[in-house]
Parts: structure tokens; C-alpha cells; sequence
């Protein structure tokens, strides 16, 4: 009996034991499924002032090899409106400037201001990510008016944010102050401690190696460049030193046939403008080498990390820029293709490299597409944009076209004469020492764009008593020389305007569905 009793102890001891390593290789598969089940990183790089007509990409070999090469590059990516605070709205937001109602860079303008901080900015995307354990960061220029005393001061962090580095008012590289997750951090000028760019690189380093490997992550990183004052890193400021802005295209012709604002410079332009147009885009591009080192440094961190595979990084830039257009100095604010055209590239997941990508993306679809990817159900959230995951890889999800859509802006103009131009008066705004002005009052247009493989065209309308109409053939006139709207056949016009008017009041789906 003992002998049974000892045999039938030793069977369950076994039995014990196999169950045991069992439950262990359970628990190990059960942890490996969840790892691999985890949703991808994000991070989105966003340039501020960066053209992509005008060769504002040159300079970042490392970006379009690391991120463009190895993913997809899209080459026909807009900004719906051509001025900082209205586009980073709308890419925070995913809505056209009308429906998150920040008309410019100022407070007035609604940039940053409380009706802002109530209503569209709490319904960011970040939050969206934050309720789907997203851990985020971020670093750089957020809003123009951002930290602000009228703007509810460094004390203030926008929700859905879990390391909050954000720059008060517009891009400085030094001597700035940030609010660092709600409390005033101020900055002098030394390149090894307060270089804008090169903190946000840090920062979002240290955010990398201090996270939960449990969860997904998101950063926004933000630096100043190219904005002016276009202060480029030590070690870069002698780069470029033979470049000068492109003379090809539209660059020092008078825009004779098109709105008064496009009227008034002075043609051809003179040689101090050109010498200074010319330093600007130097040192524009001097400012972008660091950015591109972000990329590069930011790039071997999550392979070093063993995340690389499996994060989405998105480059773009808030809005185009100009230097020397249709005798325009420098400055952004225009319909035209330079200002409101920007760089994008992604890589990621299931995004297969060296693809060049020709159908229209705006920097609306920027919120639904962070969204697809982090799981999020498109239904159930207000945005006029859609996503485009489906165009950077295929299998994942059915995509959708957009033939048309909406490039609006609001101009601004100061209420009294400038006196070194006083025979310019009151309502203009960006002017130069030699009376040219990039800005006005009555410079607030809206704008269809067609885009597929039968139309490539622009029509435009200003709010304003000449009631002024351009129209715009891009395929025999890609650099808008020649305002066709006498030439087009008036049943033409009427549908363009129809379509308009229908764009320029779209909420969330019918922004999508205008035929």
C-alpha cells in the first residue's frame, strides 16, 4: 500500500511540474502576443516654412534617404491654407480653417486663443491617441500665439499630452522660453544647451529611453527651421555659400493679369531684394542640415531600440514658401503652387520603399490617417480630411479619391498707413523697406483644386469689391503665369463656383463627397 501510495504522489508531483511549465509557456506566448499585437509608434517631423517647389528638400540627403527611400513620397501634397497657426489647426484637427475657425497668426485671429483651447483644440487627435494608451510627446513651435498671456499663459498644456515641451509664441532657435509640461523654462544662446532644434532631438531621446515598452507611442517634434530668423548651427553656417534662390519660373515676372496685391511690386526687382532674397534661402537652407541630423539620430534611436519596424515617421511641413515669385520677396500667404504646395514622406509598417505617390493628400488627412493607424474608428470622430493609409500600403484598407478640394486663407492688413510707404494706405500688411507688401485685408481667397489624371486645374475667388477671379491650367502653365478665367468657357465658371461654394461650407463627410 505504501508503495502505491508513494507511486500515485510521484504522478501528481509530475503532473504538477508538466503543469507548471504549461502555465510558464503560456504565459510567455501570452506575452509575446501582446507585444506583437501592439499598435505601431508614430512620429511626425514638422518643418515650419519648408518648400517643396523651390527645392526646400535639397539639402536633406539623410531625410529623403531614410524616411522618402524608405517608404513613399508624395509629390503632390497641399497645405489647405498657406500661413503657420491656420495649417498646424488643421493638421491638429484634421478640419479646413472654416469649420476650426483660426483665420491667422494672430490672437484675434483665433490662433491659440481660448475659443480655440475650448472647442477645436480639445478635440485633437492627440486625445484620441491618449484614450488608446498612446504614450505622447512634444517638443518645438506649437501655435504662434501659444503661451501667451491672453493665451492662457506656460500654464497651459493642451489635453492628450503626456510630455509637453512647447515653445512660447513663434520659431526662435535662441533665446526663447518654453513651457515644459506647464512651467516657464527659459533659454539664452549657447549651441550646446538652448539650440531649438537640437533640444527637441534630445528631449524626445530621453522621452524614447524613458518610456513604457508596454505601449505605443506618438511624438510631434517641431523645430524652428526654415523660419526666419533662420539662425543655422555653427557648424553649418558656412554651407551653401554659391546658392542663390532658382530664377526659373515665376521668379522676378510681374503678375500683371492677377490680383492688385500680385499688382504692386516692384518689377524687375532690385538688386538689394535679390541680395537679400538670396542670403534668406541660403541660410534657409542652412537651418534645415540640423533638422535633417534629427531625422538621421531620431531614425538609429528606434533601431537601436527595436522599434524602427515598427513605427510610422512621417516629414512634412506646415505650409510652402516663396523667394522672389512674381517679385514677392520672401514669405508664404499666396494661392499659388509654391506657397501652398509642402514635402511628405512617410515609411512604416507595411509602406513599401522608393514608391513615389502622385494622388492628392492635404494636411487635413494627416489626423485620420495617425488615427487609422493607432486603431481609432474614423466614424466617430469630426474631421473634414480622410485617411491615406491606404494609399501608402495597399493591403491594409480601402482607399478613396479626392479630385477636388479647398485652399482658403484670410488676409490681414495693418488699420493705418505705413509711413515710409504712404502712398500704399491703410490695410496691408508684411511690407518691405521698399514698399512691396505681402499681405493685405482683401487678400482672402478660396480656391478649388482639381486634381486627377483629366483635370490639373485652380480657380479662385478674392472677398473683395474688384470681385476678382483667377484661373490656372497647370498642366500647360504649371508655374501660374497666365490667369486663363477670360479664356474658359463661362458654363465652366459657374460649375467651378458652384463647387466652391459648396467646399467652402462642407463639414466632415460632404467635404469628401463634392463631385
Amino acid at each position: 500500500m505504501a508503495g502505491l501510495r508513494s507511486g500515485a504522489a510521484a504522478g501528481r508531483r509530475r503532473l504538477r511540474g508538466h503543469l507548471a511549465l504549461l502555465i510558464s509557456a503560456l504565459l510567455t506566448w501570452c506575452v509575446r502576443c501582446a507585444e506583437s499585437a501592439k499598435a505601431s509608434n508614430v512620429v511626425l517631423i514638422l518643418a515650419d516654412d519648408q518648400d517643396v517647389q523651390l527645392g526646400g528638400m535639397t539639402p536633406m540627403k539623410k531625410t529623403k534617404a531614410l524616411v522618402g527611400d524608405a517608404g513613399a513620397t508624395f509629390v503632390n501634397a497641399f497645405t489647405v491654407t498657406p500661413l503657420c497657426c491656420p495649417s498646424r489647426s488643421s493638421i491638429l484637427t484634421g478640419r479646413y480653417p472654416h469649420n476650426h475657425e483660426v483665420r491667422n497668426n494672430s490672437l484675434s485671429g483665433n490662433c491659440s486663443s481660448p475659443l480655440w483651447q475650448k472647442g477645436p483644440e480639445a478635440e485633437a487627435f492627440p486625445i484620441y491617441l491618449s484614450k488608446n494608451k498612446y504614450q505622447t510627446f512634444f517638443a518645438g513651435k506649437y501655435l504662434n500665439q501659444y503661451g501667451k498671456k491672453d493665451a492662457g499663459d506656460v500654464d497651459h498644456v493642451p489635453p492628450g499630452w503626456d510630455q509637453w515641451h512647447a515653445l512660447v509664441g513663434n520659431s526662435q532657435y535662441y533665446n526663447y522660453t518654453l513651457s515644459v509640461n506647464g512651467k516657464e523654462e527659459k533659454h539664452g544662446d549657447s549651441y550646446e544647451k538652448d539650440y531649438l532644434t537640437d533640444l527637441i532631438l534630445n528631449r524626445s531621446l530621453h522621452f524614447l529611453d524613458d518610456r513604457s515598452p508596454q505601449h505605443p507611442f506618438f511624438l510631434l517634434l517641431s523645430p524652428p527651421a526654415p523660419h526666419s530668423p533662420w539662425t543655422a548651427a555653427p557648424q553649418y553656417q558656412k554651407e551653401f555659400s554659391n546658392v542663390k534662390a532658382p530664377r526659373d519660373g515665376s521668379f522676378n515676372k510681374p503678375g500683371k493679369d492677377k490680383h492688385w496685391l500680385l499688382r504692386q511690386p516692384v518689377n524687375p526687382m532690385s538688386n538689394t531684394s535679390l541680395t537679400f532674397l538670396d542670403n534668406a534661402y541660403r541660410k534657409r537652407w542652412q537651418t534645415l542640415l540640423s533638422v535633417d541630423d534629427m531625422v538621421e539620430i531620431l531614425v538609429k534611436k528606434l533601431e537601436s531600440i527595436k522599434e524602427l519596424d515598427n513605427t510610422y515617421i512621417f516629414y512634412m511641413s506646415d505650409n510652402g514658401y516663396h523667394t522672389g515669385q512674381f517679385s514677392l520677396p520672401i514669405d508664404k500667404r499666396q494661392l499659388y503652387e509654391f506657397d501652398i504646395r509642402i514635402p511628405l514622406m512617410v515609411r512604416g509598417p507595411g509602406i513599401k520603399p522608393n514608391q513615389t505617390l502622385q494622388a492628392p493628400v492635404l494636411n487635413i488627412d494627416l489626423a485620420p490617417t495617425i488615427l487609422d493607424i493607432s486603431g481609432v474608428n474614423l466614424s466617430l470622430v469630426n474631421v473634414d480630411g480622410q485617411s491615406f493609409l491606404s494609399q501608402m500600403a495597399p493591403s491594409l484598407r480601402n482607399g478613396t479619391a479626392r479630385p477636388l478640394f479647398l485652399i482658403e486663407y484670410n488676409g490681414e492688413g495693418q488699420p493705418t498707413t505705413d509711413p515710409a510707404c504712404p502712398k500704399l494706405g491703410p490695410g496691408l500688411s508684411q511690407c518691405f523697406p521698399d514698399c512691396v507688401c505681402e499681405d493685405a485685408y482683401n487678400n482672402t481667397y478660396a480656391c478649388v483644386r482639381t486634381l486627377d489624371r483629366q483635370q490639373n486645374l485652380q480657380y479662385c475667388e478674392f472677398a473683395d469689391s474688384e470681385s476678382f477671379v483667377e484661373v490656372y491650367n497647370l498642366t500647360s502653365d504649371p508655374h501660374q503665369l497666365e490667369n486663363i478665367v477670360k479664356k474658359v468657357d463661362p458654363a465652366i465658371l459657374q460649375v467651378m463656383n458652384q463647387r466652391l461654394i459648396k467646399l467652402q461650407s462642407c463639414v466632415g463627410d460632404s467635404c469628401r463627397d463634392i463631385k
